[in-house]
C-alpha cells in the first residue's frame, strides 16, 4: 500500500513520535473528568498550539486530539452524535499544522479504546465494536490523515475490530496496545501473543507495538519480547516519561529529558522503530530524544540488566513470556 508514512519509513532508519496529549492538556487549563476532544470545536487555538509544539520539537508523526472521540466514549459526556464533527475538526487542525511544517510530517488519526469489555466476557458484541471504530475511522480520512493509530488497547477482540474497521474505512493504519500487567495487558496479553495476533490479521498493521503501561524500562522489556518474536513490520514505542508520582493533587511524572534521551537510543537498539513517549512527556522530553537518536551512534541490543541500570528498575519479575528473568529489581527511578 502506497501512503505517506509507508514512504517516509523507506528514507528513514527511524521516527519520531509524539508525546502525552493529556498531560500537555491539562497544563493548559483541561479540567479533569473534562473531554480533551471537545476542545477541538471550543478551544482550537490551543488544539494547534499542541500539535505545533510537537513538530517544534522535532516529531515525524503526531496523533490527532480524538482518542477518546469515538461514540462509546463521548456518550459519557452526551456527545455521542458528534463524532463526526470532533475528529474532522481534530484533525483538519492538524493537516495545516503538518503541511506548514516544511519537512514531512504525518497525521495520525488517534483512535483510542470503547471503554467497554468485549463479548463474551461483556456485552460489546464485534460488530458494534466494528461500527463505532469504522465511523471514527471514515471522519478521520475524509478531515485528511495519513494514517489511522489505534492505541491503549489491552483485548486481542477489540483490536481486530479495529483492524476490521480501518479495511473497511480503506485506510492504512498502526496499533499498539498497553502491557500494565507483569508484562501483560490487562487482558494477559503478551508480547509474543501480540506478535502472533498481528501476523494473523487479514489486514495487518503498518506497525505495531506497545504503548503507556507502567514505565519506560517495563515497555522497552516488552519490546525486547517483539523483537524476539521476529515480526515482518516495524515496531513502536511509545513508553511514559518515567512512573507517575502524586504530589500536591496531581500527577507528575518523574522521567527527565535525560532519561527519555536514554529511552529513546535504548528503545531504537531494541529493535523499535517509530519511538516517541506516552504519558507525561512533554515537549523538552521529545527535543532531547531527537537529539539522542541524532547525535548517538547505533548500539548493540541492550540486555535487561542494562535497561534497569539506565532507567531504573522493572515493576515485575518477568514480562510474562517465561523465555527471560528479569534484571534484579531495583528502584524504579531513573536517573536525575
Amino acid at each position: 500500500m502506497t501512503n505517506a508514512l509507508s514512504r517516509l519509513l523507506e528514507t528513514r532508519d527511524w521516527l519520531l513520535t509524539d508525546g502525552a496529549t493529556g498531560t500537555n492538556l491539562f497544563n493548559m487549563g483541561l479540567a479533569s473528568g473534562d473531554a480533551p476532544e471537545l476542545w477541538n470545536v471550543d478551544h482550537p487555538e490551543r488544539i494547534r498550539a499542541l500539535y505545533q509544539g510537537w513538530v517544534d520539537a522535532g516529531s515525524d508523526i503526531f496523533l490527532t486530539n480524538t482518542f477518546g472521540a469515538n461514540a462509546a466514549r463521548l456518550k459519557l459526556h452526551s456527545a455521542e452524535g458528534r463524532v463526526r464533527e470532533l475528529n474532522r475538526a481534530a484533525t483538519e487542525i492538524a493537516r495545516d499544522v503538518a503541511d506548514k511544517a516544511g519537512r514531512p510530517v504525518i497525521v495520525a488519526g488517534d483512535v483510542g479504546p470503547t471503554g467497554e469489555i468485549m463479548a463474551p466476557m461483556g456485552s460489546l458484541t464485534h460488530e458494534t465494536a466494528v461500527e463505532i471504530f469504522q465511523e471514527q475511522a471514515e471522519a478521520l480520512k475524509e478531515a485528511g490523515a495519513d494514517v489511522l493509530w489505534v492505541e491503549t488497547i489491552s483485548a486481542a477482540e477489540e483490536f481486530r475490530a479495529a483492524a476490521e474497521a480501518f479495511a473497511r474505512a480503506d485506510m492504512p493504519w498502526c496499533g499498539t496496545m498497553s502491557f500494565d500487567t507483569a508484562g501483560r495487558t490487562m487482558m494477559g496479553l503478551t508480547s509474543a501473543d501480540m506478535v502472533k495476533m498481528v501476523g494473523k490479521l487479514p489486514n495487518p498493521p503498518l506497525a505495531f507495538g506497545a504503548n503507556c503501561g507502567v514505565g519506560a524500562s517495563d515497555l522497552l522489556r516488552t519490546v525486547l519480547g517483539f523483537a524476539a518474536a521476529g515480526p515482518e513490520r516495524p515496531i513502536v514505542a511509545k513508553g511514559n516519561a518515567g512512573v507517575p508520582r502524586y504530589h500536591e493533587g496531581h500527577i507528575h511524572y518523574d522521567g527527565t529529558p535525560e532519561l527519555m534521551g536514554e529511552y529513546a537510543v535504548l528503545a531504537r537498539d531494541a529493535g523499535a522503530t517509530i519511538i516517541g513517549g506516552c504519558c507525561g512527556t512533554m515537549t523538552d522530553h521529545l527535543r532531547a530524544m531527537r537529539e539522542a537518536l541524532e547525535s548517538r551512534p547505533r548500539g548493540e541490543r541492550p540486555t535487561l540488566e542494562i535497561i534497569a541500570e539506565r532507567l531504573g528498575g522493572f515493576s515485575s519479575a518477568t514480562d510474562g513470556t517465561g523465555d527471560e528473568p528479569a534484571a534484579r529489581r531495583g528502584s524504579r527511578r531513573g536517573r536525575g
